[in-house]
């Protein structure tokens, strides 16, 4: 065995931390399977990210109850969670690259709104390491999913609720209404992501669509041709801006986004496409877009500024089918400010070449 590997087996143990696929009643997951170095990332070390994940985990407070996205116990505990290595391409400095030569026509594909908007939609959880499983119900694409049972725990928001608002979360998890109703949890002391869509707690049990789960800790995508939550494939989660990100005047990863029109393509980091339309002017699953560098942000809040930097930073990725320019924004009440970035119009950004395996950060198309 690699002696490096030994190493971070040793440090696993000696921290406690329980690989799910371990866990009783638990099949390994396909991001679980997968290897790291599938994804060819420019000196990506498996192991040694890995152990930057555990050491990182270190100061994770203990806690023993699922933790609400809009509290200050599950600000600290993401503070000491690397959500993907350094160098997943969720994370990736995308400042530099190379403005694609048909930005400015794909683009003016994208009419039904000339502006920036923000969805506070995409709530989680962040359950403990005692979490119980449970089984859910998968209705419509089993054979796209990971297995289950999942660590959800009955107080799991729905996408679209918010502890502002006037409706009880049980109301909001029974009810038989239409969308995408996502719904993510964060498992930090095994490094695990899992996503739901079109969930609904019925009188049986839980029960959605598909589910996928991502392997924190690691650069592995799903498999090709496969959804997730996300028509893209891609984990929402790690794409969603969150009060932590504004409260520490960074957002340090790319930003999830849906346009109304969609090419029946996918590119890196994206796994899977969703239209039948070959137009080469309009964006494919897991295209990103950034903030042109000199856009003048200056009059904005706060919290919008930080958005607004990181989008010229990280930039932000299509990953599904909505609405035009819609950002993913956690419906956190703490979250103040964002009608200023409704201010940024569509000329305002450019699309970049994108990144990965075969036009990565040195390629320089």
């Amino acid at each position: 065995m690699d002696r490096t590997l030994v190493v971070v087996v040793l440090l696993m143990l000696a921290e406690g931390f329980v690989v799910a696929a371990d866990q009783p009643g638990r099949p390994q997951s396909q991001a679980e399977k997968a290897s790291a170095n599938s994804v060819k990332v420019p000196g990506h070390n498996p192991a040694g990210t890995t152990a930057a994940y555990l050491a990182k985990l270190k100061a994770m407070p203990k806690f023993e109850k699922p933790l609400p996205f809009y509290t200050p116990e599950a600000d600290a505990v993401l503070k000491c969670v690397q959500v993907f290595p350094a160098d997943s391409p969720f994370n990736e400095d995308i400042s530099t690259r190379p403005v694609a030569k048909n930005s400015e026509a794909m683009i003016a594909t994208m009419k039904d709104r000339k502006s920036l908007a923000c969805n506070s939609d995409m709530g989680y959880i962040i359950v403990p390491a005692n979490q119980p499983l449970v089984p859910v119900q998968l209705v419509d694409y089993p054979n796209e999913s990971d297995p289950g049972p999942y660590p959800m725990p009955d107080n799991t928001p729905i996408e679209g609720w918010s502890p502002a608002g006037k409706e009880k979360l049980a109301d909001k998890q029974a009810k038989a209404e239409e969308g995408d109703r996502h719904v993510l949890v964060i498992d930090p002391a095994r490094g695990l992501l899992y996503e739901w869509w079109q969930a609904r707690r019925t009188d049986k049990g839980w029960q959605a669509s598909n589910e996928a789960t991502f392997d924190l800790k690691t650069n592995a995508l799903r498999p090709d041709g496969w959804t997730s939550g996300d028509a893209a494939g891609l984990p929402i989660f790690p794409l969603t801006v969150r009060y932590d990100d504004v409260a520490g005047g960074e957002v340090r990863h790319a930003v999830r986004f849906t346009v109304h029109h969609s090419r029946a393509a996918y590119v890196y980091p994206a796994t899977h496409k969703a239209s039948r339309s070959d137009d080469p002017n309009l964006p494919r699953m897991g295209e990103r877009f950034r903030l042109k560098a000199g856009v003048d942000i200056s009059g904005f809040s706060p919290h919008a500024q930080t958005i607004a930097r990181g989008l010229k930073k990280y930039g932000m990725i299509v990953a599904d089918n909505g609405g035009d320019w819609r950002i993913s924004v956690a419906p956190d009440p703490r979250i103040k400010g964002l009608d200023d970035l409704g201010r940024l119009k569509a000329s305002d950004f450019e699309v970049i070449v994108p990144t990965g395996p075969n036009e990565g950060p040195r390629a320089g198309k």
